[in-house]
């Protein structure tokens, strides 16, 4: 349904030969995806997937949103008379249990401006923080909320 979708939002014209056309392919492209690509990868978890998407566009957002306040937050700083800035690095444990998880919370720090994760080792985190005010938004972030609130989803479907 995805593929049909975009076939139809990429040609930005609608008649019914595109549509036809474009059910042809998208269901020969969603076959062999599904027979060659994804064998294990049923329907039942497709729409599981489907059902999920609100909440991994809402963390999307979230990224979004805190990267835009951290680009500010670097350029106050760097912009301000303050003459000195005290660069930190500095460590915290997360809750996360899956290195999946682990992995996205250190990508999120990495992709925040002002943060870089140096080093990642079981569920332990090692940040470099541009200023040490940086520092206070590392621990029980939303980003590891939200994570969690999706690693207990993921480790739900692995069950089933």
């Amino acid at each position: 349904m995805a593929v049909f979708i975009l076939w139809i939002v990429f040609n930005s014209q609608i008649s019914w030969e595109l549509i036809a056309f474009g059910a042809v392919i998208s269901l020969a492209l969603s076959f062999f995806i599904q027979r060659f690509v994804t064998p294990r990868f049923s329907l039942r978890k497709q729409l599981l997937l489907l059902q999920q998407l609100p909440g991994y566009a809402r963390y999307v957002w979230l990224l979004i949103k805190e990267i835009t306040l951290a680009n500010y937050a670097v350029m106050r700083l760097i912009l301000s008379d303050r003459d000195i800035v005290v660069p930190k690095l500095t460590t915290f444990r997360s809750q996360l249990k899956t290195q999946t998880a682990r992995v996205i919370l250190a990508d999120c720090i990495t992709l925040t401006p002002g943060t870089i994760t140096v080093h990642l080792d079981e569920d332990e985190y090692l940040v470099h923080c541009l200023d040490e005010s940086m520092e206070d938004g590392l621990i029980n972030s939303e980003f590891e909320k939200r994570l969690l609130n999706k690693e207990s989803v993921w480790l739900e479907e692995k069950t089933v």
